[in-house]
């Protein structure tokens, strides 16, 4: 009988993701949110912002913030519309053409820019003249905060500006174009709220980010954004109104499907998860799978391939997909898309299948939108979701918790958690920057190693795919801050105390993904550790998956 259940269990797992779908439209969108047009950080002296909008047919709408009166106005355009370094609408003719990639790149491979752009000084004499600049741009002629800022700061009573040793670090790490550097100092003079110091900061940090530059400088300009929209407190208003500026659902499927193919963070979580469940249900006749957020439903291609092949046929399956406005806009249109793809595949393949819709956000899900039958199996599956929800830190109702108290209440048979392993969730904000700037430094050179520089939709993919969670990471808190990721130890304590227990990861599993791995750069590191996999890039954990089920009754 062991013999018998190996081999099975064996024959599903190795289809878990080589076989073709056939006759079936591909689609792939991870689990990612999009973000608005191109961002360019040009290198005249106008730093300006520039949202170009070329390379897409539909109309943008940009946004000014305003650090002063909190105000937002939208600015609807067909082409480009500019920003000076305060936020304001500059004019097309003002606007100044962005670099070439090549202007960045010298020969000890540091990250700058001709050097007589930028405003970088060698004393204390010539650096408050230069804030003194600054303020009178931000505060007018008649200002005399800098005078008294700097004559307390002399006086030493008062470390708003930076001590000798910082300051002589912070000009040292400009002269030499440290990047991920100069960032980190940017960041903790927002956090100090040293508002003077931050705004020069940024205006170098402009001429040393390019988003067609190296990684370090791709991410830079969408780290820049998220610290000039946090200091001028737009952050929320920001990522809200970036989502009238998605590309159309065609577009931005391809962007996603580049992503999903050219690194493999999505085919792991999905493999891995997929595994699990064929697993668990091989002695199945009935599985009912709940996705809590199903996207376009292409997790589940191979895994309905997979049943297709199970020795004695395939179970009756059935699937409760669970959506939220983002993906909705993103698909163009409704769940009836993912159910009839779907349904399409496992006709082709001659599975039994029923295909379920709960078209809500997670913190909406109640068990009467589940849709559970008696005599069904139950696989629940949170790939990429969670994350999403908020906790105790943010709401009472902790729809974390609540979620997964739910879940345990169904009994299910597995339970599947695929999660970007990062700490954001309760970090505050300098910590939070620096484990956002290292996790995607990591994401970003791992896009850089498949994906030539000079592909033309690279911009579009890391755009689209990841520098809107990004932004919103670093600019908003509370309700309006949705990308919480917690790493894989918080989730083990809150399955545990939910009354779940590990489900071991099959061996044959881990085998395909390793072989997965075969067609990726070997910077890529697979790991399994106390029950659970890690993918990471060199030493970097990005990505963890674990599965989980229902602890024994202890009556």
């Amino acid at each position: 009988m062991q013999a018998s259940k190996h081999h099975r269990s064996s024959g599903m797992s190795n289809r878990l993701c080589y076989q073709p779908v056939q006759e079936v439209e591909a689609y792939c969108l991870p689990r990612f949110q999009t973000l608005d047009p191109q961002v360019h950080y040009n290198n005249e002296s106008s730093q300006s912002t520039v949202f170009s909008a070329q390379n897409f047919h539909i109309k943008y709408c940009t946004l000014e913030s305003s650090a002063a009166n909190g105000s937002y106005t939208v600015y609807n355009s067909p082409s480009t519309v500019n920003f000076s370094p305060n936020g304001s609408p500059m004019s097309q003719q003002d606007s100044h053409s962005y670099p070439p990639p090549d202007q960045y790149h010298s020969p000890d491979q540091n990250y700058s820019s001709p050097i007589s752009g930028s405003c970088i000084t060698d004393d204390a004499t010539d650096f408050k003249y230069k804030l003194k600049q600054l303020e009178t741009v931000m505060l007018g002629p008649d200002s005399n905060i800098l005078d008294n800022y700097c004559s307390t700061f002399q006086d030493g009573t008062s470390n708003t500006l930076p001590e000798t040793d910082s300051w002589g670090q912070i000009m040292d790490s400009i002269s030499k174009r440290d990047l991920k550097q100069v960032l980190i100092f940017c960041a903790k003079a927002v956090a100090d709220n040293d508002l003077l110091l931050a705004q020069w900061m940024m205006d170098e940090l402009r001429q040393m980010v390019s988003v067609s530059g190296e990684p370090i400088q791709r991410l830079g300009a969408y780290l820049l954004e998220g610290l000039v929209a946090r200091r001028a407190s737009s952050g929320s208003n920001i990522y809200k109104a970036l989502r009238c500026k998605e590309p159309a659902s065609s577009e931005l499927l391809s962007y996603m499907h580049i992503l999903y193919e050219v690194c493999p963070y999505f085919k792991f979580g999905y493999m891995s998860a997929n595994g699990a469940i064929a697993e668990a249900m091989k002695d199945e006749n009935r599985v009912h799978i709940i996705d809590f957020q199903i996207g376009q439903g292409s997790q589940w291609l191979t895994l309905i391939q997979a049943f297709a092949a199970r020795p004695g046929g395939p179970p009756h399956i059935r699937i409760t997909g669970i959506d939220d406005s983002m993906s909705a806009y993103a698909r163009g249109g409704g769940l009836n898309i993912v159910g009839k793809r779907l349904s399409k595949l496992a006709e082709l393949f001659k599975v039994p299948f029923e295909f379920h819709a709960a078209a809500m956000s997670g913190c909406e899900v109640q068990l009467k939108h589940l849709g559970v039958r008696p005599g069904e199996a139950l696989a629940m599956n949170f790939a990429f979701m969670l994350h999403h929800m908020p906790d105790e830190s943010v709401s009472t109702q902790n729809h974390r918790d609540r979620l997964l108290r739910l879940v345990k209440s169904l009994s299910p048979k597995v339970v599947t958690l695929v999660e970007q392993e990062s700490n954001t969730n309760t970090a505050a904000f300098f910590p939070r920057f620096v484990e956002t700037l290292n996790y995607y430094t990591a994401m970003f050179e791992s896009i850089d190693v498949t994906l030539p520089r000079d592909h033309k939709e690279r911009i579009n993919v890391e755009q689209h795919c990841l520098a809107r969670e990004v932004v919103n990471i670093i600019a908003c808190e509370g309700v309006e801050r949705v990308e919480r990721h917690e790493l894989l130890g918080k989730w083990r304590l809150r399955f545990t105390m939910a009354g779940f227990t590990p489900y071991p990861l099959s061996s044959l599993v881990n085998a395909t993904i390793k072989t997965l791995l075969d067609n990726y750069s070997d910077k890529y590191r697979l790991q399994e550790r106390d029950g659970a996999l890690y993918l990471g890039w060199k030493n970097r954990d990005l990505v963890a998956s674990c599965a989980w089920k229902c602890k024994p009754s202890t009556n």
